[in-house]
Parts: structure tokens; C-alpha cells; sequence
């Protein structure tokens, strides 16, 4: 069985009225390869007459983003022509690749009558050969994950990318990213399999659990060990976790605001790049806010 290498605690760091805490990258976790980064939005309750989620046009290169609406709605536009409104239970996978400016923001319903809200965004690197690859966008609805009973029927696994159980996510990975949110009944025991070499992405959104013997509570990022082929999970309460699994891309990692690359030079032609224009015309977007 796997082990439990650290627990690395989430640190509040609210954008303007939007409570947010973020496990990774912290004190001592730069990243879990590829898994690079994780914003905790909410859960807090917004009043009627609201102005929403504050990431108007803002650009990406080099890695993906996937978005967990766990409460609330979200609304996506992107200079490559992509649009949606997620709701509740939904996912957003956006591969930046080489270059896309994209604006989330709650929808106008969402601000004229306010209610709870709580998103998980990740950031996925890409590996070097893919950081220009062609972007794009998959959005997908709660009704269009697959669902699946784990722990006797006392847990559930929504799958969102690679297989599990004979079914697979509606979203192919280009990495082979294995994705998914996981919830536990107080007292459910789960063992989840990940193939040996594997890096674990293992967060707990809410609740308490204990991981492989360690006890965990919830806004805390578990690091596990990968000399193994699988780990068991105990929730002491009813629990969430966010649980993914990938292969590590081992290659030098130069991050800078918005942008994720090999080296500086990666880091300064994007920049260039996008002063040019050549990630589409953020003023586009305004109309994702209006």
C-alpha cells in the first residue's frame, strides 16, 4: 500500500470578496508532477445583487486548467471561440496549450440572485513536447459524468477522465490524466487503485478522513508515496475529495503569472506573444460579464 509522505495545509488567500485557500504551490510543495497548482473557491453563500466571480480576460500557455463547480455556476469564454455555463456538479477542462485568454465569471442569474458557491480549479503542466499544442475546451454537465459506487455502495467515484470500475470519463486527457471527485458516507472505506510510478493528486475538500493511517481534515493536500499500486481511505464524516493520478512529466518547470514552460525564454516569448495578439483579443470577452 501506498504511504503517506506529508499533509500540506490549504493557506487563505482571498481574491477581493472571494474566499480562497490554496494547498499548492505552498511552503514545502512546489507542485505534485504534473499537478501544479489548486485555488479553493467558497464554500461561502453571495447575496442577491452580486458581481460575481472577478476573472474577467485573462491569458494561459503551457498546461491545462480543470474546473470543479461544486456549487454555483461559471460561466467560460475564450479567444478560441469556445462558450458554455456550467452548473452545479459540472467540470471545465481547458488545454491553454499555446496561447488562450479565457474569462470566468457567474453568470447573470447567479448575480442577480446570489446563493452558495464553492469551485476547484487545478492546473495540469504539460509535458514539453505538448506545451504548444493546439488549444481547446471540453465543458461538461453533472448529468454527463459517470457516477459510480465505491465502498459498498457507501461512496461515490465521479469519473471525469480515464477509466474506473468498466466505465470511462467524458473527457480525454491528452496526458492520461485519471480525474474525479470522491464521496464518502461518515464510516465508508474505500481502496482506490493507481498503477505503480503514478503521481496521486489527493485533496480533501470537506469532511475528515484517514489516508493509508493518517488522520486528515478537510482543506489539506495529502502527498503520497508511488511505490505502489494502491491506498485506502477512511472518512470519519461524510467527506469529498478531489482524487486524480497522472504520469510525472520530469522536466524543468519555469512558471511566471500565467504562463507555465521549460525555460525563461519559453516564458519570455509568451509574453511577447501575447502583447502581439497572438492569444486573440481579450477585449472579445467583455461580453462573458455583461
Amino acid at each position: 500500500m501506498r504511504s503517506v509522505l506529508a499533509v500540506h495545509p490549504a493557506h487563505r488567500d482571498d481574491i477581493a470578496d472571494l474566499v480562497t485557500r490554496r494547498p499548492i504551490p505552498g511552503p514545502d510543495v512546489e507542485q505534485i508532477d504534473p499537478f501544479l497548482f489548486l485555488n479553493h473557491h467558497g464554500p461561502q453563500t453571495y447575496a442577491p445583487n452580486n458581481h460575481g466571480l472577478p476573472f474577467g480576460p485573462h491569458p494561459h500557455r503551457g498546461f491545462e486548467t480543470v474546473t470543479f463547480i461544486l456549487q454555483g455556476s461559471l460561466s467560460h469564454l475564450d479567444s478560441g471561440g469556445h462558450e458554455s455555463i456550467i452548473e452545479a456538479g459540472g467540470v471545465q477542462w481547458m488545454t491553454a496549450g499555446s496561447g488562450l485568454v479565457h474569462a470566468e465569471l457567474s453568470p447573470e442569474d447567479f448575480k442577480r440572485d446570489g446563493g452558495p458557491l464553492e469551485i476547484l480549479q487545478l492546473w495540469v503542466n504539460l509535458p514539453p513536447a505538448l506545451k504548444m499544442t493546439e488549444p481547446r475546451y471540453i465543458g461538461v454537465q453533472k448529468a454527463d459524468i459517470p457516477a459510480l459506487s465505491i465502498a459498498a455502495g457507501n461512496g461515490t467515484l465521479n469519473l471525469i477522465s480515464g477509466e474506473f470500475a468498466g466505465a470511462t470519463g467524458p473527457i480525454a486527457s491528452l496526458t492520461d490524466v485519471f480525474m474525479s471527485t470522491v464521496e464518502l458516507k461518515a464510516g465508508a472505506k474505500a481502496a482506490l487503485q493507481v498503477e505503480k510510478g503514478r503521481h496521486v493528486f489527493l485533496y480533501v475538500v470537506s469532511g475528515r478522513v484517514d489516508v493509508a493511517g493518517t488522520a486528515v481534515d478537510k482543506w489539506n493536500l495529502v502527498e503520497l508515496s508511488n511505490d505502489d499500486d494502491s491506498f485506502v481511505v477512511g472518512a470519519a464524516d461524510d467527506a469529498v475529495l478531489l482524487f486524480g493520478h497522472a504520469v510525472p512529466t520530469d522536466a524543468p518547470l519555469v512558471a511566471h503569472g500565467p504562463f507555465v514552460m521549460n525555460t525563461f525564454e519559453e516564458i519570455k516569448q509568451a509574453y511577447a506573444d501575447y502583447r502581439d495578439g497572438k492569444f486573440g483579443d481579450p477585449a472579445k470577452l467583455i461580453r462573458a460579464g455583461d
